[in-house]
């Protein structure tokens, strides 16, 4: 949904007041008793730099600021929001670092997050330049199925932090049934964001009675907990200047695999994409029945976030499936 990273201007928000504390972190967190300049202090002690040799805005956005810091050790790349604590940038660095340690896909690495001391947060990242786009999309899905092959969870689907998809919040609450997972947490909560916004109680009802139908859909598939990007379409897709490609601005959470596709109507995926990730990943039964399902959440989203355009290919899906269901 938002579309920035590595040189780019993330357009993701706060994530809500209601995540619980990580019970562990890996990546320090400045306080306000820090320097005046805590980026400033991290590059060059932390990050290993004597000088700064240059600093530019870089990218565009309507939330965050986004920089480039040159330094004697390499660039790196900042991201800052002047109005929100160091929660805004929680569920990016836990999502980036989840996926960095699977040692799959590229990511950017996250080094650091935390408060300015005037207000606001930011994150210090690894500076990735882009080279040309859409170069290899057997790699892009060859490499996605390793992520999601490699990145398990022991503790069901879910997250350990609530973030974002765009700007909704985006539930991760532990669960170890990914129907009851699916059905609650993202479905479900769509569906109350469309009926407390618009009013919209015929989609609420419709798509309430497709959650207590959906089951027979995942006869055959074998539900585990892999970690997904969350948010993948083109603008959180890009390739290095080596041709390998990188993803962007996770909303990470564990989850089915096949609702990491569920943005594919606005990803470009192609069909070299699907043969490449199915030879790592083998396609499971049911595969193409429940493809708009999961296409569904996104359409829900983007309902709820930029209004009623989305609202005929949401109710559509829903009114197909409870053809198809008898319900």
């Amino acid at each position: 949904m938002a579309a920035a990273a590595a040189g780019l201007l993330s357009l993701s928000t706060a994530i809500p007041s209601l995540s619980p504390p990580l019970p562990r972190l890996r990546f320090p967190v400045a306080t306000m008793t820090m320097s005046e300049d805590p980026i400033r202090e991290w590059i060059l002690s932390e990050g290993k730099a004597t000088a700064i040799t240059g600093t530019r805005s870089v990218g565009g956005g309507c939330i965050n600021r986004a920089y480039r810091y040159d330094t004697d050790a390499g660039p790196f790349f900042i991201k800052t929001n002047r109005s929100i604590g160091p929660e805004m940038f929680e569920g990016e660095v836990l999502g980036l670092s989840a996926m960095y340690e699977t040692g799959t896909i590229r990511v950017p690495q996250p080094f650091k997050y935390g408060a300015l001391p005037s207000g606001g947060s930011y994150i210090i990242m690894e500076f990735i330049e882009f080279g040309a786009s859409r170069r290899d999309q057997a790699a892009l899905g060859r490499k996605l199925a390793e992520m999601h092959r490699a990145g398990k969870s022991t503790k069901g689907f879910g997250f350990d932090v609530e973030n974002t998809i765009g700007s909704t919040p985006q539930i991760n609450t532990w669960t170890s049934d990914w129907i009851e997972f699916y059905g609650v947490h993202r479905l479900g909560y769509q569906l109350k964001l469309a009926r407390q916004q618009f009013g919209d109680s015929l989609i609420y009802e419709k798509g309430q009675r497709l959650i207590k139908n959906m089951a027979p859909l995942f006869n055959g598939a074998v539900l585990e907990p892999c970690l997904l990007h969350g948010d993948l379409w083109s603008g959180n897709i890009s390739y290095d200047k080596n041709g390998e490609p990188l993803i962007l601005d996770p909303a990470c959470y564990y989850g089915h695999n096949e609702a990491e596709f569920g943005m594919s109507w606005c990803a470009g995926f192609v069909g070299s994409f699907y043969d490449a990730y199915f030879e790592v990943m083998p396609k499971q039964t049911g595969w193409e029945e429940r493809r708009d399902l999961y296409m569904l959440y996104h359409y829900l989203n983007h309902y709820n976030l930029f209004g009623s355009g989305y609202r005929p290919s949401a109710m559509g899906i829903i009114d197909d499936y409870l053809r198809m269901l008898g319900a």
